[in-house]
């Protein structure tokens, strides 16, 4: 025999729910990142700062599909502007041309990281996708 049941309210829109779960999601996100090495981590706080003058509604990094071309100048200004720190900084020591190679991917992947937490953050008040 078939019995109807009634939901209780809560689980009648169950969509608030999936918020929770991602909130937990960027969370465990951000601890991580709070595990990088420090190279990482100064290149984390240089890409924040630089995604804070981009964190505006309409803004390319909240387009539904970002252009790949555009994150990749993108990434490589950010580069730019970190070699030009640290030559800056070490003028008498000798960088070598593979560092810059990996570090602009690790920007890269730091980049897109950063990007996809700001896309789902909503205490910025900007929709998620």
């Amino acid at each position: 025999m078939y019995e109807r049941k009634i939901l209780p309210f809560y689980m009648t829109y169950p969509l608030p729910m999936y918020y929770q779960e991602e909130d937990s999601i960027i969370r465990d996100l951000e601890y991580l990142q709070q595990m990088y090495p420090v190279e990482a981590k100064r290149y984390q706080k240089v890409i924040s700062g630089i995604l804070d003058k981009l964190d505006y509604e309409g803004s390319m990094i909240y387009d539904e599909y970002p252009d790949k071309w555009q994150l990749y100048k993108l990434s490589t200004d950010i580069l730019d502007r970190i070699r030009r720190e640290e030559e800056k900084e070490n003028q008498d020591a000798e960088t070598l041309p593979e560092k810059w190679k990996w570090t602009g991917d690790m920007i890269q992947i730091l980049l897109f990281y950063e990007i996809y937490k700001r896309r789902h953050n909503t205490r910025r008040g900007i929709l998620r996708f």
